[in-house]
């Protein structure tokens, strides 16, 4: 079986300054890994070199067994992977419903594809806030709203980057339920 993900010897900088320092890893398919560290070792420069924000000086990313490095972010978005990045992102000046049907796409035509209703089931508080402007949101609601923005993409890979940073426990508990 060949691997969904496969990131293989990464080396990225920051200017002159080596951050990640080969950087190998397969993600399969229904498969659900970790990356672990302390502030400053690499997960976010893993996460953005892994989506084409960032070019590795040496390395490969390769998904369903198309490279992507080399080539601009948005098509690693189109090929099926979304990102729940750091520090949130939402669309401050939209409401909830506007940011979550702002990347809504089926493009692998799923059978069971992530509907708004599906996300609001599985954040009712969403629901709750829709005609809330994102900026009016708590963390915990902003949280929500970019990991059901990610899932209207119908990824066939999600990534989420420090998923529950500064969140209060119970927020914390509700996301990863």
């Amino acid at each position: 079986m060949k691997p969904l993900l496969q990131v293989s010897n990464l080396e990225t900088l920051y200017g002159a300054s080596q951050v990640l320092f080969g950087v190998s890893l397969d993600v399969y398919e229904g498969e659900l890994i970790t990356l672990i560290g302390r502030n400053g070792m690499g997960k976010t420069t893993t996460v953005k070199t892994i989506m084409g924000v960032l070019s590795p000086r040496t390395g490969s990313v390769v998904f369903r067994g198309e490279p992507l490095q080399g080539r601009a972010s948005y098509r690693a978005g189109r090929a099926g992977i979304a990102v729940v990045p750091e520090g949130r992102q939402i669309f401050p000046t939209l409401t909830v419903r506007e940011n979550l049907v702002a990347t809504a796409r089926n493009r692998a035509n799923a059978a069971d594809p992530w509907t708004i209703e599906r996300v609001y089931t599985m954040f009712p508080r969403l629901q709750e806030r829709e005609r809330n402007l994102g900026v009016n949101l708590s963390g915990g609601e902003q949280q929500m709203l970019a990991i059901g923005r990610a899932l209207l993409t119908n990824p066939q890979l999600l990534i989420l980057d420090e998923a529950t940073e500064g969140l209060a426990p119970l927020a914390r508990a509700e996301i990863w339920t």
